[in-house]
Formats: C-alpha cells, sequence, structure tokens
C-alpha cells in the first residue's frame, strides 16, 4: 500500500511537470499481462539469483529454509522453469505499477516438482528523470516486493531495487548506454536462517534498428553474502561476473510485443538462464 501511495503521489507531480502535453497523451493508460516464462539452471550450493528474478530466487530461498535441515550436503543443483504473471499498468510515460503471482517447478535430481504457485509480487517503476535531449541520462528507480507462499516458517520476503541510468545518443533514443546498480535485500520468517544481500553493479548499452528489433547487452559484477541456516552453510558468499542479453521485437510506439533474455551468471560455476517474454495486452497505446 506504501508503494501504491508513493507511486500515485510521484505520478501526479510528475502530470504536473508535462500538463503542457497533456493533450497528446491517451487517456486509458497501457494495461497488459507481461508474461514471463523462464527456464533455468543452478549450480550446487547456490540460490536463483542475477538480473531481476526474484520469483525464481523466493522459490530457492523458501526450498532452502524449510528444507534446510534436510539437506546435509547443502543445496543440490537444481533445473527450474518459473511463470511470472504480473498485471502491469502504464500511469504515464513515467510511471508503472504492475503486481501478481508467479509460479515454478524444481528438478533438483529426483524429477520435476509439481507447478505450484510459490511467491506473489508487487512493485513500480518510475523514471525520476528524463533526458529529453539534454545532457543527463534517464534515471530509471524500480522497487519490487516479492513474498514466497504458503505463508508459514521458512517464508521470505524479498525487496529488489534496480536504480538505472539511461544515456541516449540520439534524439529518438534508439542507441545508448547504461549503467546501474540492483540491491536485493531477503528476510526470512526464521530465528535460525539467513540469506545475506546480494549486489550487482552493471555497465552495457543498446540499439534499436529501423525495423522496431531492439538488443540491449548488459555486463556486472554480482556480490552475494552467502545463506546459512542452523549454523551451516547453505550457500557460499561470491563476488563473480554476470553477462545479461536481451532482444526484444517493438512497436512504434515503443510498446514490447515480444522479447527474449539469456544470462549467465557466474557463482563461482556457470549458472543459465533463458526467458521468453510475451505480453498480453489488454489496452495498448
Amino acid at each position: 500500500m506504501g508503494l501504491l501511495c508513493l507511486t500515485i503521489s510521484a505520478s501526479i507531480a510528475f502530470a504536473a511537470d508535462d500538463a503542457e502535453d497533456a493533450a497528446a497523451k491517451p487517456d486509458v493508460p497501457s494495461i497488459y499481462l507481461d508474461l514471463r516464462t523462464t527456464y533455468a539452471t543452478i549450480p550446487a550450493g547456490t540460490l536463483g539469483l542475477g538480473f531481476g528474478n526474484t520469483s525464481l530466487s523466493a522459490a530457492f530461498e523458501a526450498l532452502a529454509a524449510r528444507r534446510g535441515a534436510t539437506l546435509p550436503n547443502g543445496l543440490p543443483a537444481a533445473k527450474s522453469i518459473a511463470v511470472d504473471l504480473p498485471l502491469t499498468v502504464d500511469v504515464s510515460e513515467r510511471v508503472s505499477l504492475y503486481g501478481g503471482v508467479s509460479g515454478s517447478t524444481t528438478d533438483i535430481g529426483g524429477g520435476w516438482s509439481t507447478f505450484d504457485i510459490t511467491s506473489w509480487n508487487i512493485g513500480v517503476q518510475a523514471d525520476l528523470y528524463q533526458q529529453s535531449g539534454g545532457k543527463i541520462p534517464t534515471i530509471t528507480l524500480q522497487t519490487t516486493l516479492t513474498q514466497s507462499v504458503p505463508n508459514e516458517p521458512g517464508m521470505t520476503n524479498s525487496f529488489n531495487n534496480v536504480l538505472e541510468f539511461d544515456y541516449a545518443l540520439d534524439e529518438d533514443e534508439t542507441r545508448g548506454w547504461l549503467a546501474g546498480v540492483q540491491y536485493t535485500h531477503t528476510g526470512i520468517a526464521s530465528s535460525f536462517a539467513v540469506i545475506r544481500p546480494n549486489t550487482i553493479l552493471y555497465a552495457g548499452g543498446y540499439y534499436q534498428w529501423p525495423s522496431n528489433w531492439k538488443f540491449t547487452g548488459r555486463l556486472g559484477m554480482q556480490s552475494f553474502g552467502g545463506a546459512q541456516i542452523a549454523g551451516r552453510t547453505l550457500a557460499e558468499s561470491f563476488t563473480q561476473p554476470i553477462l545479461r542479453f536481451d532482444l526484444d521485437r517493438m512497436d512504434d510506439n515503443d510498446n514490447r510485443l515480444f522479447g527474449i533474455t539469456a544470462q549467465i551468471a557466474w557463482m563461482p560455476k556457470p549458472s543459465y538462464q533463458l526467458t521468453l517474454r510475451t505480453p498480453l495486452y489488454a489496452v495498448r497505446n
């Protein structure tokens, strides 16, 4: 509720700044189900970490907290499929609200588990400043709260915050440079388990062709503080590289029609992740 109140206040402030252009903006916001399907391989002894994958991480964090005492050799290597279903509303060109549920199925060596709803999330993304042809880059803040389900001992709450700087090299913003930081803090409803914060510092760039295909690349360093339960180490701390590539098909108004993301994160063994993004629009502007 606090996020919603802050976002409403921010959208009112942004609307006041853009009053001169109000006539050119649509009266109805874009509304869509931002369907994302992710397949990931996760090495033994670590969690589902990386860029923005809080639902995948929540599933493994809850697994670690609930089953830590029965895993004498720590977390095993795993494969996972996660589906995110956040309903997204683009309140304005600067502010988006989203919230929904996520489900996953996991294979830790004995076959795939039953597909279950494993978390819900709510969040906001806002442009704190827009470049608009100037010299100062666009500054975007994204905050997401993710809670694992069911609500029982071992439940986790994750706050994922991304601050990104986007410096466009042309007026149409079809090419430019990126830099940012992602910080994730996780709390566990258990007095004998702890998951320390995860931080990613990254830089990259993007290019959009006249055909509206857009490529984005990010290279960064991920630093994870580790996870312990009942005095035992379930996931070691590490500081290792992370690489992400995005290929998106946009329309003439920069609405995403289709996207595919490939990620490699060393933990320190490599973890591979592939995400298909297929938005389902109810209203598109």
